[in-house]
């Protein structure tokens, strides 16, 4: 059973050696608002990705635009031996998550004496770049 886990534990790592992790927390606009624009660039390869959130009218895409250039250099530091991936358009975004960050609490007047809540948002984004399995050839 120790062999094994440690089989395991060993494919990890080098799962975890071509793989780029970047992560940005407590970004200040709606984790909704943010999912909208990290749709867009799920599974797409990092360049189009890069032009699709440049182009991008809403507010969101300017952060996720910083955090995805984040994860670029750290897959570039990870595998510097294979910087040809990224101009082939092989390295691609595996997989982006938006999470619930924490909530400022605020309170509004309103009318006839009364309080209101504004619950100011924010979340945490996470970006894992991977390279695409090499085309099997027949």
């Amino acid at each position: 059973m120790g062999k094994r886990k440690r089989l395991m534990a060993e494919r990890l790592k080098e799962a975890k050696k071509v793989t780029a992790i970047a992560k940005l927390n407590d970004v200040p606009s709606s984790p909704r608002k943010m999912r909208l624009v990290a749709d867009t660039v799920r599974g797409v390869e990092v360049n189009r990705a890069l032009d699709l959130l440049k182009y991008s009218k809403r507010d969101a895409s300017v952060s996720l635009e910083k955090l995805l250039r984040s994860a670029i250099a750290n897959w570039e530091a990870k595998n510097p031996e294979k910087s040809k991936e990224l101009d082939n358009g092989n390295v691609y975004v595996k997989t982006i998550m938006v999470g619930e960050g924490r909530t400022l609490k605020r309170i509004r007047p309103c009318p006839q004496g009364r309080a209101g809540r504004i619950r100011k948002r924010s979340n945490h984004v996470t970006v894992i770049l991977d390279v695409k399995p090499a085309a099997v050839e027949e």
